[in-house]
């Protein structure tokens, strides 16, 4: 079972657990973007949970993914992303490059077990593209201290959008970490995360053209000082 992180906080609606960001601060820009997320409102919370809940090919893979039993385990990037962007355009499901799966688990560093875990969902769906990720290693490629916990790791992914991820619980309940909110995500906006690269991100950003498939999207080229 993926334990609840202690400094999770329950929301109102008690259906989501919400992570507020416990990070080292990275300067006044840091400070800047974190303060224009001091509570994650409600009604975006519910239009999340809304949007998951009634697909039940996105309630399926979750249920998939927490049969796993992996630590501190959730699915991210645009398995999320991807699909908000889709309800607020009116389309249909936006074929998906993989399914990013994290984990966070110190006892097993190795590369290989995340190989092992690919090839158990593959059998269970070989349909599907996994990518599964220990977030316990992925410090040494990035070049940055050990991470914590998969909160803190995705904290460093590319845009503030990309940087969620949900979860089911046992009591098939949502769960979510959103480290810098859900506004930018449900407003369309595609902005840099404060730690990461610029350059990396607009020849991030040339590549996927996501323009192409969500036209109203609003791509910043440098970081959100506002």
């Amino acid at each position: 079972m993926c334990p609840a992180d202690t400094d999770a906080k329950a929301s109102k609606l008690a259906l989501f657990t919400i992570f507020t960001p416990n990070l080292p601060l990275a300067g006044k820009l840091y400070k800047t973007v974190v303060a224009n997320y001091p509570k994650m409102p409600e009604e975006l919370e519910n239009k999340l949970i809304d949007i998951i809940e009634s697909d039940i090919w996105m309630t399926n893979i979750l249920k998939i993914v927490r049969d796993l039993n992996l630590k501190d385990c959730w699915i991210g990037a645009g398995f999320v992303r991807n699909k908000v962007w889709d309800e607020k355009h009116g389309k249909d499901r936006t074929e998906l490059n993989d399914i990013d799966i994290i984990y966070f688990d110190k006892s097993n560093l190795t590369k290989k077990f995340d190989l092992e875990i690919e090839g158990k969902l593959r059998n269970l769906n070989p349909k599907l593209n996994w990518s599964v990720k220990n977030q316990a290693r992925m410090h040494i490629r990035n070049g940055h201290k050990q991470y914590t916990n998969c909160k803190k790791a995705i904290s460093f992914w590319p845009e503030t959008a990309t940087s969620i991820a949900v979860r089911l619980n046992f009591k098939n309940k949502i769960e979510y970490i959103a480290p810098y909110g859900l506004e930018d995500l449900f407003n369309l906006l595609v902005v840099p995360t404060p730690r990461f690269d610029l350059t990396i991100y607009k020849n991030r950003i040339e590549k996927k053209n996501w323009k192409e498939k969500w036209n109203e999207l609003e791509i910043k080229t440098g970081y959100n000082t506002v």
